[in-house]
Parts: structure tokens; C-alpha cells; sequence
């Protein structure tokens, strides 16, 4: 059965870094709710047999208004993300949702740490500001990866936010590589936070080159598979 769909109208585009770039949409028959970490799908009129689906994580919290904010790079010879580069305010777009099970747990009894490549930190970042907006925020950490110091999105927003609030540390990282390469930089990093034996909720969200192995390294560690949450987008 196939999932409802509804209209949704392109409010304003922006970009964010040389190769990313924001859509805000208002769907025009219902409000979406979901939760922070969670992500809807686009059914886009290209590719070989339209629709074309494709699943983006929702940058912004739930609002008043019911406006969701989308946020995603530009693929090389990427059918979808090329059709959305080409999108202006007034267009409109089918979509459903939400989907997903990349959000908090229910009890936040330990420390949280997120991981994020690139627009991974997507949805983390959706997370971290309904947290603020709930109050003081537990004890979290946040590596970000990213390829270039102009590709670290929302760096001046987290350096402003970890200023603000004692409680989260930022771990900006600039890694180019293959997949196995940004891992073990990352690891350098995530080793001694593992060792320190210190419990914590992990997050991770990338593409699947750069979650999975991370996701073995903790299990190694110790950590049970569910307790280590993941997003991949690839």
C-alpha cells in the first residue's frame, strides 16, 4: 500500500556552504509531526521512472507553522539533488513521512555522543536544538567531520552554542579521504572518549562507509547493538 502523499510549497532556498544548500517547505495539507532525528521522502517528478524517491532529515524542530526544513548537497551527476539545485520559492513538491528511528532515547540517563560527516549533522543538529529548547542540556559531545573548512555546516552556530551551554563539548574535524581514512581520524578521537569509561548514548549519522565501521568499533568496545543509534544516507 502506497504511503499518502501531500503537496508541500518551497518557501525560500538558501546556501549554506559552496555545496550546500537549504529548501524551507510548508506542506499544504497537513502539518508533519515528527521527532527530531526523524526524516521525510520526496517523490520527485525525474529519473528514469518517476517518481524518484529520495529521504532527507529534517534540519529544524517542529514549529508552529508546520515548515519543514530540509538541507542536502549537490551530488555530482546526482538526478535528485541536481532537480532540487534547480527548485525556487512558489515550486512545489510531493512528499511523505515521517520516517525513522534516529532520535533520542527515551530516558536520557547518560551522556550523548554524536558522530556526524557532512550533512550527517543534519539531523543531530535538529536534535541538539529541541534539547536547548527544553531546557539545560545534558552532558553530549558532538565529532562533526567535514571535507573542507567552508564545508563544516552550522560551525559558528555550534562554536556559539558551545560557549553557551558548559555541558556540550564540539569536536569540529576537517578530514578528505576515503571513507577509511576519515574513520581512523575519527577513531583517534573517539578512542580516548571510549576509554574513559564513561557510559554514553551514541548517535551516528554519514554515509554507510563511515557509520558502520564506527558502529563495530564501539560494539568491540562493549556497547550492544541497539544502544548504538545510526543514519546513513547512501
Amino acid at each position: 500500500m502506497a504511503e499518502p502523499t501531500q503537496s508541500a510549497t518551497v518557501l525560500s532556498v538558501k546556501d549554506l556552504t559552496p555545496h550546500v544548500r537549504q529548501l524551507v517547505l510548508l506542506p499544504k495539507t497537513q502539518k508533519i509531526l515528527f521527532l527530531p532525528g526523524q526524516w521525510i521522502s520526496l517523490q520527485l517528478p525525474v529519473g528514469i521512472k518517476p517518481p524518484l524517491n529520495r529521504a532527507y532529515s529534517l534540519a529544524e524542530p517542529p514549529s508552529q507553522t508546520g515548515q519543514l526544513t530540509l538541507v542536502f548537497d549537490r551530488v555530482p551527476d546526482g538526478t535528485g539533488s541536481n532537480y532540487l539545485y534547480g527548485l525556487k520559492p512558489g515550486d512545489e513538491l510531493l512528499l511523505s513521512g515521517p520516517y525513522g528511528n534516529f532520535s533520542l532515547p527515551p530516558s536520557l540517563d547518560r551522556a550523548l555522543l554524536f558522530v556526524s560527516r557532512y550533512t550527517g549533522i543534519v539531523p543531530i543538529r535538529c536534535i541538539l536544538k529541541q534539547l536547548a529548547a527544553s531546557g539545560p542540556l545534558p552532558p553530549a559531545t558532538l565529532i562533526a567531520v567535514g571535507p573542507a573548512e567552508n564545508e563544516l555546516l552550522y560551525h559558528d552556530e555550534l562554536l556559539a552554542f558551545a560557549a553557551q551551554q558548559p555541558s556540550f563539548r564540539y569536536i569540529p574535524m576537517v578530514v578528505k579521504g576515503a571513507d577509511e581514512e576519515v574513520v581512523e581520524a575519527v577513531l583517534t578521537v573517539l578512542r580516548p572518549l571510549i576509554a574513559s569509561k564513561q557510559k554514553t548514548a551514541p548517535l551516528l549519522s554519514g554515509v554507510k562507509g563511515f557509520v558502520r565501521p564506527l558502529r563495530a568499533y564501539l560494539m568491540e568496545a562493549g556497547y550492544e547493538r541497539k544502544e548504538v543509534k545510526t543514519e546513513t544516507y547512501d
